[in-house]
């Protein structure tokens, strides 16, 4: 199964992966780097991962970081330590050999970039995600097998600092940039994560091959993607489905069911055209009540209604078999909720389907239509049944629109606090009761 976003991010995956997690007999996380951030709420306890697949709460699971990630060894190091004193087992986890390695220079260019950009910047998070990308794409990347090797460790991060000699000028003085000083840092990361670094392909293939139940967990989602997103606010990688084969290593009839996960309603986070972004009170109610400040950076997330120009696209792009709806609850107390249905362009033209060219899509007004709200606190519901009628109708409106059954339905952020649906037992059930 793959788990992928289908807006713009932060809409609820690693809760959805730590649910299928528990019946899973793998996790593996197939892109992006420490730009993204998972957050589980257990009890009392709130878990945060950036690297590291959800499913790690699990004593034993096997959890991957597959070779289309892109590392940074400090912020995994520390995060692998900061789980151990509370408790939570990392002897399931495996990084691929051939995951790239996010360096302090790429920290450095990607500060400079967004800094020379001015009113431009596209809103990176500043992690070094971008120059890192952009490194690989270059066949100047240092990957994590690398870390093991001191002469060709140091060979390759000469060879990659070269071209950059002009940019990084301002960083001249830095001791962060000296060879010797980064060989012997990435080194030490090398030993301390050695015991964890694999093939990691190989070991997805086996278990596929034994009929084992493989959850592939996306980070960003699909309107942030490099290729089908709102280029070039947009992330550096591929969060769509399609990338899951590429970045864990299998091949495309390896993966059964595509679920997306969407929010009730919309968000974003950093620059980029948001046709249904709501600059209002209401706006900010939804920021309330949803909680919506970045994992990552703690920035306060844009808020709009729900965009199914947007989502109808990124369900076809992912060819998605289920749709996981999240944060109903946030609704609860709403007299009207609206959702986009098309697009009006500048000169009045109507679009149905989401706009290919750049200037159009940044000049669009969404058209909503209103649907009747619900005053029930819903928090408690574990059944569509026990929902509000204007509930069960929004959650039928949006899958009668997009074409694709709800399977499951977050009401809080609790993990018991969901609604798992009618279609669910044909698709995940199948699958997890096969495997």
């Amino acid at each position: 199964m793959a788990i992928v976003g289908v807006q713009w991010g932060d809409e609820g995956k690693g809760k959805v992966v730590d649910l299928l997690a528990e019946r899973a007999d793998m996790v593996i996380r197939f892109q992006g780097g420490n730009n993204a951030g998972h957050t589980i709420v257990r009890g009392d306890e709130k878990w945060k991962f950036h690297l590291i697949p959800s499913g790690i709460l699990y004593a034993g699971k096997a959890c991957v970081i597959g070779n289309g990630v892109v590392i940074d060894p400090h912020v995994l190091t520390d995060e692998i330590d900061g789980l151990r004193p509370r408790g939570a087992d990392v002897g399931g986890l495996t990084i691929s050999a051939n995951a790239h390695l996010i360096m302090p220079y790429h920290l450095m260019l990607d500060h400079a970039g967004e800094a020379k950009l001015g009113k431009l910047q596209i809103g990176t998070t500043k992690r070094g995600i971008g120059p890192c990308y952009a490194d690989k794409a270059a066949r100047l990347g240092i990957r994590v097998q690398d870390m093991l090797d001191e002469k060709i460790l140091k060979k390759k991060i000469a060879a990659a600092l070269e071209p950059k000699r002009l940019s990084l000028r301002p960083f001249a003085k830095d001791p962060r940039l000296d060879l010797q000083a980064m060989t012997d840092e990435y080194l030490t990361y090398g030993h301390r994560l050695e015991q964890f670094i694999a093939d990691t392909a190989s070991l997805v293939q086996r278990a596929l091959d034994d009929s084992r139940l493989v959850v592939f967990e996306g980070a960003q989602a699909t309107m942030l993607d490099i290729d089908h997103g709102t280029y070039p606010f947009v992330t550096s990688s591929n969060p769509v489905a399609g990338a899951a084969c590429i970045g864990a290593g299998v091949g495309p009839r390896d993966i059964h069911e595509v679920w997306g996960v969407a929010k009730a309603y919309a968000t974003r986070v950093g620059a980029g055209p948001f046709p249904t972004e709501l600059d209002d009170e209401i706006g900010e109610e939804m920021r309330q009540r949803g909680g919506e400040f970045g994992t990552t950076t703690g920035r306060p997330r844009r808020t709009g209604w729900m965009d199914l120009v947007a989502l109808r696209y990124a369900a076809r792009l992912n060819s998605l078999s289920g749709l996981v709806i999240t944060k109903l609850d946030v609704f609860s107390g709403f007299g009207t909720i609206k959702v986009c249905t098309r697009y009006r362009g500048a000169e009045g033209a109507t679009f149905d389907t989401f706009p290919y060219h750049q200037t159009v899509l940044h000049h669009v007004e969404a058209e909503y239509l209103e649907l009747p709200g619900w005053t029930e606190d819903i928090s408690d519901c574990r059944s569509e049944s026990e929902l509000p009628q204007n509930a069960r109708d929004y959650l039928r409106f949006l899958a009668d629109f997009v074409g694709v059954p709800v399977v499951l339905v977050g009401v809080g952020a609790g993990r018991d606090q969901v609604i798992w649906g009618d279609g669910v037992g044909e698709s995940f059930g199948a699958l997890a009761g096969a495997a």
